[in-house]
Parts: structure tokens; C-alpha cells; sequence
């Protein structure tokens, strides 16, 4: 007869050496960075620093008003070379919320060194050092590199899944990300890159997208988004939404808001918040999901003010709060650093990590990028620590094929840093196209990444032999 093993001793000190995991988990207890660090902001009181308005008119727009902020703590190198990424890389203008500068190097007064390492710096902040010297872009980078506007059904409406819509209502953001995947569409013109514009005036553009909406009823997923939903005047994305939450089609309606990350207070706001929960109520009268989508890349930016704002939307009866990040080298490419946010979104925000896509082939996106394998490894790194219904996916954003998961590629060919993937439904450009499904579509790696050969391949590619 079989018996049970004895029970296994607790671990002592002289024992407990031998259990140490590759990853140590380790609460994360949200603190507020003391904003009075920066010169400018010394006598900013507790209120002001908590007021959405306050914080939208001391946003830093360049860098006469860094150095307006900052002072003399950070040098006047770094300075000119935040000036000559703005001149010759940036896809993205300067836009950062006092909010979000004050988690850049939070421990210390600003500082030239501390900033240049700093991981909310190096994706907020780009300076032209940061670029890779040889391949600041990649050869095939595109500046709509998901074929989003290819893929408009109305202006600004992108139908790429079959049962999903993308709703685009606003071409800015409370503050600006480097690697933005709409560089095209969000934000002021660049040196680099003149931005499109909508041509329709709002109004018309969202009744427009309503009754396409209404017509196709096999559409059930509404992710509203931009730009940033945190910059459409409350009474209109209130308006959209409740407008959406009329059609019986749609069964889920995502809002995506950095800005919950980059300006909480927005959130926090008593008109907006008791909007969201008379929204929120006729949602789950109606059994439709509401929920919001936001984009915390690293551990510094999960702030007291951020879990405040996140637990006040779900008191609100908003169904979930989901952060979609992205993988970027130097900010978040670690199994530590990746465990450490989703361990701190869980604990303090009660926000559950959901995706972390590979960087969008975009301009100027090459020194943030990783190659697939990286990714891959990334992802076998941290399962096992977090609960399964938290455990992030990592996934590839492929042109005209969508998110897959990292280890979903049929052929990678590592020396040259082409992946092959497939697909399993028509976007709304193909259905015309016997061949869509029978059809490879290609992922590339960073070229600085790639051994010697790989390298060599590229240096003599030219743009007729894009697979």
C-alpha cells in the first residue's frame, strides 16, 4: 500500500540558500517622488501637483523648458543632445506631464548621469546618443508600419480583425512616447517626419464610425483610442461611448489611456470619474465589458497617484484595468525588470499585465528594439512567477497578420533576422485576395543584433529585394 511521503521541512537558514529562485520576488510598496527636487517645482504644494489643469500647463515642451525645470543639474551637453535628437531622429515632438518627469531618476536631484541611465528617460526622453550610430532605422522601417490607415473603413476606423475595430479620435497624447507605432498621425510635425492629419471634423468622423458600426454587426470589440482618450474633451469620448454601449453588437469596449500613467490626476478628476461609473453601470446593465488599457514600461512609473486612479476606475465599475507595454532595451529587456512592473501593476494598481509587443518597426526605433529570440527568452523567463491570468503575453504586432505570440513563428531565420508567420483571417483589405491566407508574412530583428553574415547581408540589401 502506498503512503504519503512525510511532510517537507521548512526551510532553514542554513537551508534557505539552496531555494533561491533566478528571480526573487519582493513587494513593491508605490512612492510618490518628491516633485520639489526640481528647481521649478519647489514650492508646488501637494494640491496643485494634483490638479489635471496644473499639471497639462507645466508640461515640458523642449528643452528651454527642461532647463527651465530641471536647472543646472543636468549639463549643458545633455541638453544639446536632446536638441540635436529633436533635429535629426525624433519621430516624436517633446510633450512630457510633470507627472512623468518626476519619475525619471526619482530618487536623486536631477543629474546628468543618473538621467542618461535611467530607463523612463531613455523611452520618454531620446536624446541623439541613445540612436544606433550605424542603423538609427531599420532598412524596411515604415512610419504606418501596421498598414493601420491602409486599413480605414472611415476616417480613423481601422477594421483589421474580423471582429475588432480600432477608434481613432484624437491625434494627441497628454505626454509622448519615442517609439510611438502612430508616429505618422499623433503628435506635431518633426524635422523628420510631417505628421497627417484628419481631414473630417470630429463629429462627423465619430457618426461616421457609428453607423458603420451599426451596419456591421459582426463587429462585437471597440478599442477607443488616438492618440490618447485621456485628451478628448470628457463630454465627447462620454458621448462616443454611450453611443457604442446602444448597439447591440458590440459586447467589449477597451478604452486605451497612457495618460492613466503619464497624468492620473486626468482620471482622478470627480466629473470624469462619475462619468465613468454612469458608463460603467449601463455597461454591466447591458453585460457589455468595460475597460481600460493603459502603458506602464517600467517599474518607476507605478506611483501612488497611478494605483489611486487605477483602483478609483474599478470602484467606478470599470470590469478590468490592463497595461499593454512594450519591450524596449534598456527599459524593461530583463526577466527582472518585466517581473518587477507586472509584480508592482498587480500589488499596488491592481492593473493586470496583458501584453508586452516586440517594438514596431518604426523610424529611429532600432537602439529600443529586440530580436525575436530575445523576446523569446524573455518570455520562458517569467513564467511560473506570476499567477497564470497575469502572466504577460509577449507578442509580435506583425504587418497585415497582427499580435502573435513570440513562439508562434513558422521558420526564423536567425543570421538575418527574418521570421515567417502566418495567418488565420482576412483583414479588411484582403477579402478580395485568394491568396491572403496561403500568404508569408516577414518580422525582422534589429540589424545591430545580427552576427557578422547577417550584418553583412543587410549592408548590401536594397529595397527591390524586399521579401
Amino acid at each position: 500500500m502506498r503512503t504519503a511521503p512525510p511532510p517537507a521541512a521548512p526551510p532553514t537558514r542554513e537551508t534557505a540558500g539552496a531555494l533561491a529562485q533566478p528571480y526573487g520576488y519582493r513587494r513593491h510598496e508605490a512612492v510618490e517622488p518628491d516633485w520639489r527636487r526640481f528647481p521649478a517645482w519647489r514650492q508646488v504644494t501637494p494640491a496643485e501637483w494634483r490638479d489635471p489643469q496644473w499639471q497639462r500647463a507645466h508640461c515640458v515642451k523642449g528643452v528651454r523648458q527642461l532647463r527651465e525645470v530641471a536647472g543646472t543639474g543636468l549639463d549643458d551637453a545633455f541638453y544639446e543632445d536632446l536638441a540635436a535628437d529633436q533635429r535629426q531622429f525624433a519621430t516624436m515632438p517633446i510633450l512630457l506631464t510633470p507627472h512623468v518627469l518626476n519619475t525619471i531618476a526619482p530618487l536623486s536631484a536631477p543629474d546628468t548621469t543618473a538621467w542618461y541611465a535611467d530607463p523612463v528617460r531613455r523611452y520618454m526622453l531620446p536624446v541623439a546618443s541613445d540612436r544606433h550610430p550605424r542603423w538609427p532605422s531599420h532598412p524596411l522601417a515604415s512610419r504606418d508600419s501596421l498598414h493601420e490607415a491602409e486599413m480605414w473603413v472611415v476616417e480613423g476606423l481601422t477594421h483589421r480583425y474580423p471582429t475588432k475595430v480600432l477608434a481613432e479620435l484624437v491625434t494627441t497624447c497628454p505626454q509622448y512616447c519615442g517609439h510611438c507605432t502612430r508616429m505618422d498621425l499623433v503628435g506635431t510635425s518633426t524635422p523628420q517626419i510631417d505628421k497627417y492629419r484628419f481631414v473630417l471634423r470630429p463629429a462627423d468622423r465619430l457618426d461616421r464610425m457609428i453607423a458603420y458600426l451599426r451596419a456591421t454587426p459582426t463587429v462585437r470589440d471597440v478599442v477607443v483610442s488616438g492618440g490618447d482618450v485621456a485628451n478628448v474633451p470628457w463630454p465627447r469620448l462620454r458621448s462616443f461611448v454611450d453611443r457604442l454601449l446602444d448597439l447591440d453588437n458590440i459586447r467589449d469596449i477597451r478604452l486605451a489611456s497612457k495618460g492613466l500613467v503619464g497624468l492620473p490626476q486626468h482620471w482622478l478628476a470627480p466629473d470624469v470619474l462619475d462619468g465613468m461609473a454612469q458608463l460603467a453601470a449601463k455597461a454591466s446593465a447591458r453585460g457589455v465589458g468595460l475597460a481600460m488599457h493603459t502603458h506602464a514600461n517600467n517599474v518607476q512609473q507605478i506611483t501612488p497617484l497611478v494605483a489611486e486612479a487605477s483602483r478609483a476606475l474599478l470602484a467606478a465599475g470599470l470590469r478590468d484595468v490592463r497595461n499593454q507595454g512594450v519591450l524596449l532595451h534598456g527599459v524593461n529587456h530583463t526577466p527582472e525588470a518585466l517581473l518587477d512592473l507586472c509584480f508592482a501593476l498587480l500589488d499596488s494598481a491592481q492593473i493586470m499585465p496583458y501584453y508586452f509587443y516586440l517594438c514596431d518597426i518604426v523610424p529611429g526605433a532600432e537602439h529600443w528594439r529586440l530580436p525575436l529570440a530575445e523576446a523569446q527568452r524573455l518570455q520562458h523567463a517569467v513564467m511560473g512567477y506570476l499567477p497564470g491570468f497575469a502572466t504577460p503575453r509577449l507578442v509580435c504586432d506583425v504587418p497585415y497578420v497582427g499580435k502573435r505570440w513570440v513562439h508562434q513563428a513558422d521558420a526564423y531565420d536567425r543570421e538575418r533576422g527574418i521570421s515567417d508567420w502566418s495567418k488565420n483571417y482576412l483583414t479588411s483589405v484582403e477579402h478580395d485576395d485568394p491568396e491572403a491566407l496561403r500568404r508569408t508574412h516577414h518580422y525582422y530583428d534589429p540589424l545591430h543584433t545580427l552576427p557578422d553574415a547577417g550584418q553583412a547581408y543587410w549592408a548590401r540589401w536594397r529595397p527591390e529585394e524586399a521579401r
